[in-house]
């Protein structure tokens, strides 16, 4: 472990313990390295590498916050961290069975939960769908508002946050264009109507039924263009 590691690792503990709830302000650099036994430029990189990670928060001329460490906020790093991995093949798959187990779970709960304000919102992004054709950069936007309608019915953000991350925006573009790319647009649309209606029902059985069809239906979508052998959209090919 890295003397940076070490020092991110005491400040971690500091906030376990209480010492620095949330919403606190850490004590000045100079102090915060004292504290710790640590040099001023080891407190400096661990307070910036907690910064990145969600966990602290540098008010320019204030100080340095403990955040509200709540679990949507600290979940925010790995959407950054799933884009960096569009390169890798191997990942995205991955990524994709893991939204394969959350996602018609939570489709299923949203069908409980849902009102008729947030079925009319996943209707409204379904029509956009239907619109938009073959434009991907529309379909990628009202897919993503589909989903993410959908997930916001369970009232569960840390859900909803969690398969947001997974489900980067570049990976949604690259799946729809190979929809596009083989005529496969109209089917995914298909899906996401099955979705609507049983949502309609609020049957939840019925509803991770389409959830788990439609997101099984687009991984094979994308373990297909992985294996073709062809570059991919965003300069990615498939990993050996």
């Amino acid at each position: 472990m890295s003397l940076t590691d070490k020092a991110i690792d005491e400040i971690r503990e500091l906030i376990r313990t209480g010492v620095l709830p949330p919403g606190s302000k850490l004590p000045p650099e100079p102090d915060l390295a004292a504290q710790l036994g640590l040099s001023r430029n080891l407190a400096r990189e661990a307070v910036k590498a907690l910064a990145v990670a969600r966990v602290l928060e540098v008010r320019r001329g204030d100080g340095t916050y403990v955040t509200s460490l709540q679990p949507s906020l600290l979940l925010e790093g790995l959407g950054g961290a799933v884009e960096l991995l569009q390169g890798d093949s191997v990942a995205l798959q991955d990524l994709m069975e893991v939204r394969r187990l959350l996602e018609p779970i939570a489709t299923a709960l949203a069908a409980t939960r849902i009102s008729d304000s947030q079925l009319a919102e996943v209707k409204r992004h379904l029509d956009a769908m239907r619109e938009a054709r073959d434009d991907v950069e529309q379909l990628n936007v009202h897919d993503a508002a589909f989903h993410r309608a959908v997930i916001s019915a369970t009232g569960n953000e840390t859900l909803l946050t969690l398969l947001e991350s997974i489900s980067g925006r570049t990976l949604r573009a690259r799946i729809w264009r190979g929809l596009v790319d083989d005529k496969a647009a109209g089917r995914t649309l298909a899906e996401h109507e099955a979705i609507f209606n049983a949502l309609s029902t609020r049957d939840a059985a019925l509803s991770q039924a389409a959830a788990l069809l439609h997101v099984s239906n687009t991984e094979q979508s994308l373990r297909d263009q992985l294996s073709s052998g062809e570059p991919l959209p965003f300069g990615t090919t498939a990993r050996k």
